[in-house]
Protein backbone atom coordinates (compact mmCIF):
# COMPACT_ATOMS: atom_id res chain seq x y z
CA UNK A 1 0.00 0.00 0.00
CA UNK A 2 1.11 3.36 -0.85
CA UNK A 3 1.38 6.33 1.10
CA UNK A 4 -1.13 8.36 -0.50
CA UNK A 5 -3.53 4.68 0.33
CA UNK A 6 -2.42 5.27 3.87
CA UNK A 7 -3.68 8.30 4.24
CA UNK A 8 -6.54 8.16 2.38
CA UNK A 9 -9.94 9.84 3.56
CA UNK A 10 -13.32 9.27 4.50
CA UNK A 11 -16.41 11.23 3.80
CA UNK A 12 -17.03 12.54 7.11
CA UNK A 13 -12.92 13.48 7.03
CA UNK A 14 -13.02 14.87 3.83
CA UNK A 15 -15.78 17.11 5.08
CA UNK A 16 -14.43 18.31 7.80
CA UNK A 17 -11.00 19.09 5.90
CA UNK A 18 -13.35 21.51 3.37
CA UNK A 19 -15.19 22.65 6.44
CA UNK A 20 -12.21 23.85 8.16
CA UNK A 21 -10.44 25.29 5.46
CA UNK A 22 -12.29 25.64 2.22
CA UNK A 23 -12.78 29.75 2.47
CA UNK A 24 -8.44 30.17 2.26
CA UNK A 25 -7.47 26.86 0.19
CA UNK A 26 -8.89 24.99 -2.47
CA UNK A 27 -9.25 21.10 -1.78
CA UNK A 28 -8.86 18.86 -4.63
CA UNK A 29 -10.86 15.76 -3.60
CA UNK A 30 -9.76 12.92 -5.87
CA UNK A 31 -11.04 9.40 -5.29
CA UNK A 32 -12.91 6.39 -7.33
CA UNK A 33 -15.62 6.76 -9.88
CA UNK A 34 -19.09 6.51 -8.08
CA UNK A 35 -17.46 7.08 -4.65
CA UNK A 36 -19.78 10.04 -3.64
CA UNK A 37 -17.51 12.82 -4.55
CA UNK A 38 -20.40 14.85 -6.04
CA UNK A 39 -22.62 14.25 -2.63
CA UNK A 40 -19.74 16.17 -0.72
CA UNK A 41 -21.64 19.46 -2.30
CA UNK A 42 -24.89 18.39 -0.73
CA UNK A 43 -22.94 16.96 2.98
CA UNK A 44 -21.57 20.70 3.20
CA UNK A 45 -24.71 22.62 2.04
CA UNK A 46 -26.35 21.06 4.89
CA UNK A 47 -23.57 22.05 7.37
CA UNK A 48 -23.84 25.53 6.15
CA UNK A 49 -27.29 26.41 6.04
CA UNK A 50 -26.50 30.09 5.20
CA UNK A 51 -23.89 29.36 2.08
CA UNK A 52 -25.99 28.62 -1.66
CA UNK A 53 -24.43 25.46 -2.51
CA UNK A 54 -23.30 26.12 -6.81
CA UNK A 55 -22.56 23.40 -8.55
CA UNK A 56 -20.16 23.82 -11.69
CA UNK A 57 -19.53 20.98 -14.12
CA UNK A 58 -15.83 21.43 -15.86
CA UNK A 59 -16.04 18.77 -18.39
CA UNK A 60 -19.23 20.53 -19.89
CA UNK A 61 -17.69 23.92 -20.27
CA UNK A 62 -15.30 26.17 -22.41
CA UNK A 63 -13.31 29.03 -21.88
CA UNK A 64 -16.40 31.06 -23.03
CA UNK A 65 -18.17 29.68 -20.42
CA UNK A 66 -16.39 31.56 -17.67
CA UNK A 67 -17.37 35.00 -18.15
CA UNK A 68 -18.73 37.03 -21.45
CA UNK A 69 -17.48 40.58 -22.28
CA UNK A 70 -18.84 43.85 -21.13
CA UNK A 71 -18.38 46.54 -23.09
CA UNK A 72 -18.40 50.04 -20.79
CA UNK A 73 -18.82 52.65 -23.86
CA UNK A 74 -19.14 55.53 -21.57
CA UNK A 75 -16.01 54.14 -19.75
CA UNK A 76 -14.08 53.05 -22.97
CA UNK A 77 -13.45 49.72 -21.86
CA UNK A 78 -14.17 45.80 -21.56
CA UNK A 79 -15.21 44.12 -18.29
CA UNK A 80 -16.36 41.01 -17.75
CA UNK A 81 -19.36 38.64 -16.73
CA UNK A 82 -19.07 35.98 -14.81
CA UNK A 83 -21.23 32.64 -15.26
CA UNK A 84 -24.03 32.89 -12.84
CA UNK A 85 -22.98 29.61 -11.44
CA UNK A 86 -20.44 30.65 -9.79
CA UNK A 87 -23.20 32.33 -7.32
CA UNK A 88 -21.16 36.15 -7.54
CA UNK A 89 -24.09 37.47 -7.65
CA UNK A 90 -26.57 36.10 -4.51
CA UNK A 91 -24.44 38.33 -2.60
CA UNK A 92 -24.79 35.54 0.29
CA UNK A 93 -21.50 33.18 0.77
CA UNK A 94 -21.23 30.15 -1.83
CA UNK A 95 -20.08 26.51 -1.64
CA UNK A 96 -18.38 26.38 -4.77
CA UNK A 97 -17.58 22.35 -6.39
CA UNK A 98 -15.61 22.62 -9.34
CA UNK A 99 -17.04 18.73 -10.08
CA UNK A 100 -14.62 16.56 -12.40
CA UNK A 101 -12.23 19.39 -12.91
CA UNK A 102 -9.23 17.05 -13.61
CA UNK A 103 -11.09 15.93 -16.87
CA UNK A 104 -11.78 19.73 -17.93
CA UNK A 105 -10.97 21.51 -20.82
CA UNK A 106 -7.31 22.71 -20.42
CA UNK A 107 -8.66 26.23 -21.03
CA UNK A 108 -11.21 26.07 -18.43
CA UNK A 109 -8.26 24.76 -15.78
CA UNK A 110 -6.62 27.98 -16.18
CA UNK A 111 -9.35 30.00 -15.91
CA UNK A 112 -10.62 28.75 -13.22
CA UNK A 113 -7.09 28.71 -11.47
CA UNK A 114 -7.48 32.43 -10.36
CA UNK A 115 -10.93 31.13 -8.44
CA UNK A 116 -9.21 28.56 -6.49
CA UNK A 117 -6.13 30.61 -5.66
CA UNK A 118 -8.03 34.11 -5.09
CA UNK A 119 -11.72 33.55 -4.50
CA UNK A 120 -12.38 35.85 -7.44
CA UNK A 121 -13.76 35.04 -11.12
CA UNK A 122 -11.69 37.92 -12.76
CA UNK A 123 -12.15 40.63 -10.87
CA UNK A 124 -15.15 39.72 -9.30
CA UNK A 125 -14.26 38.23 -5.49
CA UNK A 126 -16.80 36.01 -4.32
CA UNK A 127 -18.90 37.11 -1.45
CA UNK A 128 -16.98 36.75 1.76
CA UNK A 129 -16.78 33.50 3.25
CA UNK A 130 -16.94 31.33 0.51
CA UNK A 131 -15.62 27.67 0.83
CA UNK A 132 -14.36 26.67 -2.99
CA UNK A 133 -13.22 22.97 -3.68
CA UNK A 134 -12.78 20.48 -6.46
CA UNK A 135 -12.92 17.31 -7.66
CA UNK A 136 -11.33 14.38 -10.11
CA UNK A 137 -10.85 10.88 -10.47
CA UNK A 138 -8.04 8.98 -9.52
CA UNK A 139 -5.43 9.27 -12.19
CA UNK A 140 -4.47 5.07 -11.87
CA UNK A 141 -8.33 4.70 -13.50
CA UNK A 142 -7.19 5.97 -16.95
CA UNK A 143 -10.31 7.97 -17.62
CA UNK A 144 -8.99 11.15 -18.34
CA UNK A 145 -8.24 12.92 -15.35
CA UNK A 146 -5.08 15.00 -15.63
CA UNK A 147 -3.80 17.65 -12.94
CA UNK A 148 -1.06 19.93 -14.44
CA UNK A 149 1.93 20.88 -11.88
CA UNK A 150 1.56 24.23 -11.43
CA UNK A 151 -2.07 23.41 -11.12
CA UNK A 152 -1.85 21.33 -8.66
CA UNK A 153 0.94 23.34 -6.72
CA UNK A 154 -2.34 25.72 -6.31
CA UNK A 155 -4.25 23.37 -4.39
CA UNK A 156 -4.02 21.05 -1.71
CA UNK A 157 -5.01 17.40 -3.00
CA UNK A 158 -6.16 15.09 -1.09
CA UNK A 159 -7.76 11.47 -1.74
CA UNK A 160 -10.91 10.34 -1.11
CA UNK A 161 -10.74 6.49 -0.20
CA UNK A 162 -14.11 4.50 -0.96
CA UNK A 163 -16.68 4.06 2.04
CA UNK A 164 -16.57 0.48 3.35
CA UNK A 165 -19.35 -2.21 3.73
CA UNK A 166 -20.30 -1.07 7.34
CA UNK A 167 -19.95 3.07 6.20
CA UNK A 168 -22.03 2.53 3.30
CA UNK A 169 -25.02 0.09 4.73
CA UNK A 170 -25.48 3.17 7.11
CA UNK A 171 -25.70 5.89 4.39
CA UNK A 172 -28.08 3.36 2.96
CA UNK A 173 -30.02 3.26 6.19
CA UNK A 174 -30.58 6.36 6.48
CA UNK A 175 -31.35 6.84 2.25
CA UNK A 176 -33.77 4.46 1.86
CA UNK A 177 -31.83 2.15 0.55
CA UNK A 178 -33.68 -1.26 -0.43
CA UNK A 179 -33.29 -3.88 2.12
CA UNK A 180 -31.95 -6.43 -0.83
CA UNK A 181 -29.36 -4.20 -2.13
CA UNK A 182 -28.04 -3.38 1.91
CA UNK A 183 -27.84 -6.92 2.53
CA UNK A 184 -26.24 -7.84 -0.50
CA UNK A 185 -23.72 -5.21 0.35
CA UNK A 186 -23.01 -6.75 3.98
CA UNK A 187 -23.24 -10.65 2.76
CA UNK A 188 -20.20 -9.42 -0.04
CA UNK A 189 -18.18 -6.75 1.34
CA UNK A 190 -15.81 -6.93 -1.35
CA UNK A 191 -17.84 -5.11 -3.02
CA UNK A 192 -16.19 -1.51 -1.68
CA UNK A 193 -12.83 -2.53 -2.41
CA UNK A 194 -10.61 -0.64 -4.02
CA UNK A 195 -8.88 -1.63 -7.47
CA UNK A 196 -5.61 -0.86 -5.66
CA UNK A 197 -6.20 -3.56 -3.11
CA UNK A 198 -7.05 -6.24 -6.21
CA UNK A 199 -3.42 -6.82 -7.85
CA UNK A 200 -5.59 -9.75 -10.04
CA UNK A 201 -8.84 -8.39 -11.14
CA UNK A 202 -10.12 -11.84 -11.22
CA UNK A 203 -10.18 -11.69 -7.49
CA UNK A 204 -12.81 -9.48 -7.51
CA UNK A 205 -14.98 -9.90 -9.96
CA UNK A 206 -17.41 -7.25 -8.96
CA UNK A 207 -15.88 -3.91 -9.09
CA UNK A 208 -14.05 -1.97 -11.52
CA UNK A 209 -9.90 -2.40 -12.40
CA UNK A 210 -8.25 -0.63 -15.20
CA UNK A 211 -6.57 -3.95 -15.71
CA UNK A 212 -10.59 -5.72 -16.83
CA UNK A 213 -13.05 -3.51 -18.76
CA UNK A 214 -15.74 -4.71 -17.75
CA UNK A 215 -18.53 -3.10 -19.25
CA UNK A 216 -21.00 -2.60 -15.95
CA UNK A 217 -19.42 -2.57 -11.96
CA UNK A 218 -20.12 -2.11 -8.91
CA UNK A 219 -19.49 1.28 -7.31
CA UNK A 220 -21.40 3.31 -4.21
CA UNK A 221 -23.18 5.03 -7.11
CA UNK A 222 -24.23 2.13 -9.34
CA UNK A 223 -25.73 0.23 -5.86
CA UNK A 224 -28.10 3.02 -5.15
CA UNK A 225 -29.68 2.63 -8.61
CA UNK A 226 -29.99 -0.48 -8.36
CA UNK A 227 -31.82 0.09 -5.25
CA UNK A 228 -34.19 2.74 -7.28
CA UNK A 229 -34.70 0.11 -9.32
CA UNK A 230 -35.69 -2.98 -6.82
CA UNK A 231 -37.80 -0.01 -5.17
CA UNK A 232 -39.71 -1.02 -8.75
CA UNK A 233 -40.32 -4.46 -8.38
CA UNK A 234 -43.88 -4.84 -8.20
CA UNK A 235 -43.95 -3.54 -11.90
CA UNK A 236 -40.93 -5.64 -13.48
CA UNK A 237 -40.78 -9.53 -14.14
CA UNK A 238 -38.08 -11.66 -12.52
CA UNK A 239 -36.19 -11.78 -16.26
CA UNK A 240 -36.46 -7.62 -16.83
CA UNK A 241 -35.37 -6.79 -13.45
CA UNK A 242 -32.45 -8.94 -13.86
CA UNK A 243 -31.53 -8.07 -17.12
CA UNK A 244 -31.40 -3.69 -16.29
CA UNK A 245 -29.25 -4.87 -12.74
CA UNK A 246 -26.74 -6.38 -15.12
CA UNK A 247 -26.51 -3.31 -17.02
CA UNK A 248 -26.43 -1.28 -13.81
CA UNK A 249 -23.88 -3.29 -11.22
CA UNK A 250 -22.69 -6.19 -13.79
CA UNK A 251 -23.53 -9.88 -14.52
CA UNK A 252 -22.09 -11.53 -11.46
CA UNK A 253 -23.39 -9.03 -8.69
CA UNK A 254 -26.84 -9.06 -10.70
CA UNK A 255 -27.01 -12.81 -9.97
CA UNK A 256 -25.76 -12.77 -6.66
CA UNK A 257 -28.28 -9.47 -5.98
CA UNK A 258 -31.10 -11.57 -7.20
CA UNK A 259 -31.03 -14.21 -4.24
CA UNK A 260 -31.50 -11.56 -2.66
CA UNK A 261 -34.24 -10.19 -3.77
CA UNK A 262 -35.96 -13.84 -3.49
CA UNK A 263 -35.32 -13.74 0.35
CA UNK A 264 -37.16 -10.44 0.41
CA UNK A 265 -40.12 -12.21 -0.65
CA UNK A 266 -40.15 -14.16 2.38
CA UNK A 267 -40.04 -11.61 4.79
CA UNK A 268 -42.55 -10.54 7.05
CA UNK A 269 -44.63 -7.55 6.15
CA UNK A 270 -44.04 -4.39 7.94
CA UNK A 271 -48.09 -4.24 8.81
CA UNK A 272 -47.61 -7.41 10.10
CA UNK A 273 -45.14 -6.83 12.52
CA UNK A 274 -46.88 -3.62 13.49
CA UNK A 275 -50.37 -4.96 13.79
CA UNK A 276 -48.60 -8.00 15.50
CA UNK A 277 -45.50 -8.55 16.64
CA UNK A 278 -46.04 -11.61 18.40
CA UNK A 279 -47.68 -13.31 15.32
CA UNK A 280 -45.62 -11.99 12.62
CA UNK A 281 -43.45 -14.33 10.71
CA UNK A 282 -39.69 -14.81 11.51
CA UNK A 283 -37.42 -15.76 8.91
CA UNK A 284 -35.35 -18.63 9.12
CA UNK A 285 -32.29 -17.85 7.20
CA UNK A 286 -29.78 -15.67 8.94
CA UNK A 287 -29.71 -12.84 5.51
CA UNK A 288 -33.33 -12.96 5.44
CA UNK A 289 -33.13 -11.85 9.22
CA UNK A 290 -30.55 -9.11 8.22
CA UNK A 291 -32.81 -7.78 6.08
CA UNK A 292 -35.48 -7.43 8.57
CA UNK A 293 -33.65 -5.88 10.92
CA UNK A 294 -32.00 -3.13 7.95
CA UNK A 295 -35.45 -2.57 6.62
CA UNK A 296 -36.66 -1.75 10.25
CA UNK A 297 -33.65 0.33 10.69
CA UNK A 298 -34.95 2.39 7.52
CA UNK A 299 -38.41 2.48 7.81
CA UNK A 300 -38.47 2.85 11.76
CA UNK A 301 -41.32 5.13 12.70
CA UNK A 302 -42.41 6.46 16.88
CA UNK A 303 -45.98 5.25 16.20
CA UNK A 304 -44.41 1.20 16.19
CA UNK A 305 -41.28 1.45 17.75
CA UNK A 306 -42.54 -0.28 20.86
CA UNK A 307 -44.10 -2.98 18.79
CA UNK A 308 -40.93 -3.54 16.76
CA UNK A 309 -38.83 -4.36 20.03
CA UNK A 310 -41.48 -6.70 21.37
CA UNK A 311 -40.71 -8.50 17.99
CA UNK A 312 -36.37 -8.19 18.03
CA UNK A 313 -36.90 -10.10 21.00
CA UNK A 314 -37.98 -13.09 19.02
CA UNK A 315 -34.79 -12.76 16.91
CA UNK A 316 -31.54 -14.02 17.67
CA UNK A 317 -28.97 -12.28 19.55
CA UNK A 318 -27.09 -11.84 16.48
CA UNK A 319 -29.84 -9.91 14.90
CA UNK A 320 -30.46 -8.02 18.14
CA UNK A 321 -26.73 -6.79 18.57
CA UNK A 322 -27.47 -5.89 14.71
CA UNK A 323 -30.14 -3.91 15.32
CA UNK A 324 -28.64 -2.43 18.54
CA UNK A 325 -25.20 -0.90 16.55
CA UNK A 326 -27.44 0.21 13.75
CA UNK A 327 -29.26 2.67 16.20
CA UNK A 328 -26.04 2.91 18.16
CA UNK A 329 -24.39 5.09 15.14
CA UNK A 330 -24.01 8.67 15.60
CA UNK A 331 -25.27 8.80 11.89
CA UNK A 332 -28.45 7.03 12.38
CA UNK A 333 -30.71 9.88 11.67
CA UNK A 334 -33.94 7.98 13.50
CA UNK A 335 -32.06 7.47 16.84
CA UNK A 336 -33.82 9.60 19.22
CA UNK A 337 -37.32 8.23 18.13
CA UNK A 338 -35.52 4.83 18.98
CA UNK A 339 -34.25 5.90 22.43
CA UNK A 340 -37.09 7.64 23.83
CA UNK A 341 -38.98 4.15 22.91
CA UNK A 342 -39.50 2.82 26.92
CA UNK A 343 -39.54 -0.62 25.32
CA UNK A 344 -36.08 -0.27 24.25
CA UNK A 345 -34.29 1.39 26.96
CA UNK A 346 -35.81 -1.97 28.87
CA UNK A 347 -34.35 -4.05 26.44
CA UNK A 348 -31.12 -2.55 26.48
CA UNK A 349 -30.86 -2.47 30.05
CA UNK A 350 -31.76 -6.35 30.28
CA UNK A 351 -29.51 -7.15 27.50
CA UNK A 352 -26.81 -5.53 29.02
CA UNK A 353 -25.48 -3.76 26.29
CA UNK A 354 -22.35 -1.69 26.40
CA UNK A 355 -24.49 1.33 25.14
CA UNK A 356 -27.41 1.51 27.63
CA UNK A 357 -25.71 4.21 29.53
CA UNK A 358 -27.31 6.28 26.25
CA UNK A 359 -30.32 5.35 26.97
CA UNK A 360 -30.71 6.13 30.64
Amino acid sequence: MNTSSMYALSIDQTVNLIATGGTERTVLVQGHMGSGKSTLLKTLADKFPNHVPCYFDCTTKDLGDLSIPNLNTEEGYVSYLPNEEFGIHLDKPVILMFDEWGKGNPAVKLGTLVTMLERKVGTKKLPKGSIVFATTNLGAEGVGDIIPPHARNRMSVVTMRKSDATEWIDYGINNNFHPSVLGFVREFPQVMQGFEDVKNPDDNPYIYHPKHQRAAFVTPRSLEAASDWLHQREHLDDNTLTAVLMGTIGDRAAMDMMAFVKLADQLPSLSSIKQSPLDAKVPESASAVCMVVYRALGAMDRDWVDNWVTYLERLDKEAQGLFAMGVRSNSYAKRSIVMQSKNFTQWAMKNNYMFAADVV
